[in-house]
């Protein structure tokens, strides 16, 4: 019992710092870009931090582990499967410098669903409420998971519907998320020709959608 004891106590008295206290430097760290870090983690980006201390570094390293969905979405292929063919995608890291405050970024990137979650964070990282901070980052996992698991209904059933394909335009273009949800989708669904022709028709669409707002 003792041995137990010796062995859980240490492990307790890190779980605050480990757990919780990372999540609210780093946003007290990067304020506004959280989004940027968001979609890094969401889109499996790797991150660098430069000019800064190994605690830092070790910060943003965590806050990127713990906002990622590595493990939690029901993949087709392993995990290891879905980054090594997302990350062939990528042909850049994000690179974060922290030698000017604030920091600058280099190869950022968000979208609307990112953004939307910008001021969740920065209220609870200004009430100094790091448990709210990690409960915040959860529910924006959830709501990441219940996206994704939806486009992939929604991919079945196009297989077979045009409506649904149609369907599943809507709601790529009201998430916020479509390109991140369509990178993992294309992963994940690599060996499937026909699941793979539909979203080969939404990442049309989407880049069509981008050009029309861009205009």
């Amino acid at each position: 019992m003792q041995n137990l004891e010796s062995e859980v106590r240490p492990y307790l008295s890190r779980w605050y710092e480990e757990s919780v206290m990372h999540i609210h430097r780093v946003v007290q760290l990067v304020q506004a870009n959280i989004s940027h870090l968001l979609h890094a983690a969401l889109s499996h980006t790797r991150v660098e931090v430069t000019g800064a201390d190994e605690r830092t570094k070790s910060d943003v390293a965590r806050f990127i582990k713990a906002a990622s969905l590595q493990g939690l979405v029901q993949e087709e292929p392993s995990t290891a499967s879905l980054c090594k063919t997302v990350s062939e995608d990528l042909l850049t890291d994000l690179v974060i410098n922290c030698s000017s405050s604030p920091p600058t970024f280099t190869n950022a990137a968000s979208n609307r669903f990112c953004d939307d979650w910008i001021q969740a964070f920065l209220n609870g990282a200004e009430r100094v409420n790091p448990f709210l901070l990690r409960q915040i980052l959860e529910n924006f996992k959830l709501k990441a998971i219940q996206d994704m698991n939806n486009l992939k209904r929604f991919i079945r059933q196009a297989e077979m519907s045009h409506y649904a394909l149609f369907r599943c335009c809507l709601f790529l273009q009201s998430c916020g998320n479509g390109d991140v949800l369509l990178q993992n989708a294309r992963a994940e669904h690599s060996g499937l020709p026909e699941a793979c022709g539909i979203i080969r028709v939404l990442e049309e669409f989407l880049a069509e959608q981008a050009v029309g707002t861009a205009q």
